[in-house]
């Protein structure tokens, strides 16, 4: 499929974590503008951010933290900010991760308060394939889940439902918010988990899956954020 006319000026945030290439190439084919950059400077400007990310929690917010402030005042301005995998988990306040690794507490960004732990020992780790999303409440990124009429993608490819559908997920942690609300979608893994997370204000949300490597699927996800960008401006 081609790739859209560019709709939105997004940064993908370069902390040295992260599947960059490919979620630079999933943006791109979603009609956003990309700027890779691992300078805080460059994000103020953007209509929105991508926050990636692939390994530990604590290496992840050490790696981060010459964003953190920045992240933080243009989630609080209404900037569309999303995190992918690693990148949602860090939307979070704290994870069991650091203290399983030994490392102590590690602080997340707490824009969704909550947090990750470990699943269960009687389920293999890390939780690694293709799952189901269970769509629980409306968000803009899982746009068209009122009807079934609206499952359909409109003409031009885009919108539609990711209800039912199947994402691709590589992971051994999962976000618990404190608030029942912030989980948008579910997936089962001997538990339900949250598989989509949207703060209250709806603008800073996150993937544990990767839509990047989730086809279709994940493409129509990363549609949705660009329009989504572009509404918000």
């Amino acid at each position: 499929m081609n790739a859209r006319q560019t709709t939105a000026e997004v940064v993908v945030v370069d902390y040295g974590l992260g599947n960059l290439r490919s979620v630079t190439r999933g943006l791109e084919r979603a009609g956003a503008g990309v700027t890779l950059s691992s300078d805080p400077g460059d994000i103020a400007a953007a209509d929105g951010i991508v926050l990636p990310g692939v390994g530990a929690f604590s290496e992840g917010m050490d790696n981060a933290g010459p964003f953190r402030d920045v992240l933080e005042e243009e989630a609080e301005a209404g900037t569309p900010l999303f995190g992918i995998c690693l990148g949602m988990q860090m939307l979070l306040t704290t994870s069991e991760e650091a203290d399983h690794a030994g490392q102590g507490d590690a602080e997340g960004l707490d824009l969704i308060p909550g947090k990750n732990i470990r699943f269960s020992r009687d389920r293999t780790v890390p939780h690694m394939g293709w799952n189901e999303l269970d769509v629980r409440r409306d968000h803009p990124l899982v746009e068209g889940i009122d009807s079934v009429e609206s499952k359909a993608p409109r003409a031009d490819g885009t919108g539609g439902s990711v209800d039912g559908e199947y994402a691709y997920f590589v992971h051994s942690y999962y976000a618990v918010p404190d608030d029942e609300r912030a989980v948008v979608a579910t997936t089962d893994y001997g538990t339900d988990f949250a598989s989509i997370v949207a703060n209250e204000a709806g603008n800073v949300f996150g993937t544990q899956f990767h839509p990047e490597k989730s086809g279709e699927t994940g493409l129509r996800i990363l549609r949705n954020y660009v329009d989504y960008c572009v509404d918000q401006r």
